[in-house]
Formats: C-alpha cells, sequence, structure tokens
C-alpha cells in the first residue's frame, strides 16, 4: 500500500460559498432528510406491526427501507454540517469510512431491487405455491446476499481509491466522498481504479438489471394469460411500483459510474448523485405506498386508531 499521509484531511467543496443560499439549501435538505426518516422508519414500523403485511414482499420492503434510512444518513447529516460550516472538513478516516458506507447501501439497494423482481416473479407466476416457494430459507439468504454483495463491492473500491497518493490540492468538488471525486484529485495514475469502477458496476448493474427483465418478462407472460381484469389490476398496481423504483435507481447509476472516464463532468455528478443518494430514499416510500393497497390500508388502520383514542 502506497504512502496516503500527505493529505490528512479533504474540503467537500458542495454547492455554493453564498450565505444566504446555504441556509436556503441547509433548509431543504434538512426537510428532505426528516421526510426521509419518516417515510422509511415508519414503513419499517408498519410491516413490523400489522400481521397483514408479515410476508416476503413487505419483508423486503423493509430491509429497503432500513438501507434506504442508512443511506441517506451516511450524505446528509455531514452535508447539512457543511452548510452551516466554514471550513467543510472531513478527515480522511472519516472519508474513506463514508464511502464505504454510500457504496455498501448503493450496492445492497441494486441487489435487493432485483431479489424483489424474483419474489414477485415467484408470487404471481403460481400464488398458491408462494408461501411454500419463497420461505425463510429463501428470502433471509437472499437479503443476506445483497447486504455481502454490497459490502464486498464496497471494500474492492474503498481500498483500491485510498491506496492512491494524495498529495495535494485536497478540495473535492463534491458533497460525499465518491469514488469519481477522489480518483480526480489524486496525484497517482488511477487507470487501474478507473477500470475497476467501470467493470464492476458494470458487471453489477448487467446481473441485476437482467433479474428485473426476466422476472417480468415471466411476469408480463403470466399477466397475459389471466382473465381476470382485477387480477391484472393487482399485478399492475404491486409491480408498478417496483418499477418504478428500479428505473429511478438503475438509470441514476449507470448514468453515474457506467461510462468512460473521460465523460466525467464532476458538477453535472453532483446533480445526479443528490438524486440518488437522496431523493430516492426518501421517493421509495412514497412509490410504494401510494401504489400498495395493503400498506394504504396499514396506514389507515394506525391512523385511525389514533383518531379514535
Amino acid at each position: 500500500m502506497k504512502n496516503f499521509t500527505e493529505v490528512t484531511a479533504f474540503v467537500l467543496r458542495g454547492f455554493t460559498d453564498d450565505p444566504e443560499l446555504q441556509l436556503l439549501l441547509f433548509l431543504l435538505f434538512l426537510a428532505v432528510y426528516l421526510f426521509t426518516l419518516l417515510g422509511n422508519l415508519g414503513l419499517i414500523v408498519l410491516v413490523t406491526g400489522d400481521s397483514r403485511l408479515h410476508n416476503p414482499m413487505y419483508y423486503f420492503l423493509s430491509v429497503l427501507s432500513s438501507v434506504d434510512a442508512c443511506f441517506s444518513s451516511v450524505i446528509t447529516p455531514n452535508l447539512l454540517v457543511d452548510f452551516v460550516s466554514e471550513k467543510k472538513a472531513i478527515s480522511f478516516l472519516g472519508c474513506a469510512a463514508q464511502m464505504f458506507l454510500a457504496v455498501t447501501c448503493g450496492t445492497t439497494e441494486c441487489f435487493l431491487l432485483a431479489a424483489m423482481a424474483y419474489d414477485r416473479y415467484v408470487a404471481i407466476h403460481n400464488p398458491l405455491l408462494y408461501p411454500v416457494s419463497m420461505t425463510p430459507g429463501v428470502y433471509v439468504p437472499l437479503i443476506v446476499a445483497s447486504f455481502l454483495g454490497g459490502i464486498l463491492h464496497a471494500t474492492v473500491h474503498t481500498v483500491a481509491t485510498f491506496s492512491l497518493s494524495f498529495c495535494g490540492p485536497n478540495a473535492i468538488q463534491h458533497i460525499f466522498c465518491d469514488v469519481p471525486a477522489l480518483l480526480a484529485i489524486s496525484c497517482s495514475d488511477t487507470h487501474t481504479n478507473q477500470l475497476l469502477l467501470f467493470y464492476f458496476a458494470g458487471s453489477i448493474e448487467i446481473f441485476t438489471v437482467l433479474i428485473v427483465l426476466i422476472s417480468y418478462g415471466f411476469i408480463l407472460s403470466a399477466v397475459l394469460r389471466t382473465h381476470s381484469a382485477e387480477g391484472r389490476r393487482k399485478v399492475f398496481s404491486t409491480c408498478g411500483s417496483h418499477l418504478t423504483a428500479v428505473s429511478i435507481c438503475h438509470g441514476s447509476a449507470i448514468f453515474m459510474y457506467v461510462r468512460p472516464s473521460s465523460s466525467y463532468a464532476l458538477e453535472h455528478d453532483m446533480v445526479v448523485s443528490i438524486f440518488y443518494t437522496i431523493v430516492i430514499p426518501m421517493l421509495n416510500p412514497i412509490i410504494y405506498s401510494l401504489r400498495n393497497r395493503d400498506v394504504k390500508e396499514a396506514m389507515r388502520k394506525v391512523f385511525g386508531k389514533k383518531n379514535s383514542l
């Protein structure tokens, strides 16, 4: 491992140095963060507390909500501090930890969305056998494998990135310690790191997107054989929310990481990274709640109890 003691801390440049704009952004992102925590933790509480939601589909959803809450918490609190701080500094180890956790959460979410697509295929292809096919012995290993895949992917990039030399400047044109932003300020040869990022991220995207496409191909085939209009409506309602989340998540990830290094533009990347690290974790509970009858009924049950007290 190369000596990386030249730089002991980094400065996250963020969006702007205008104090008035920083205050507005602080209030905006604080509201988004609180809404994200409320939505995701609320969904976890609903799944835990309502017996109608005790099935693999909602277990996957509650795990996704926990990942989203963690993802946002890795990025947003530090961003909020930077809005009201003059230094905007993050330590070398703090930067490494933030990168590791962010990549872990982002990758785990991709694998979870693929596992959820497979779960929907099993449920729709043969509903009567669903409780037998999707047992804890099946869905728990899928969840564990998603986390292990995220941790492994994060370990590769964190070790590879922080094995480089950083001899100044130490200013990162970003809101958090993302891989491309760190590679841009390294004074080492980053060609191998660029290849690792492209091929690892690309392979994960191809693998998870293929699982989603194949699963929904079989789902579409099953739907076309369904003669019940109510059955089709329920399938489209359930799967529509998942496809929306998949499209947003994978679209952002592909734009960010699966492209030649020559096309990186850190200012544009910063805006896109806001979308997939902060906005998507806020949107997922809304997407799954608004289009899901069971979740909406569980919410009515909770609020109904509160109103009757």
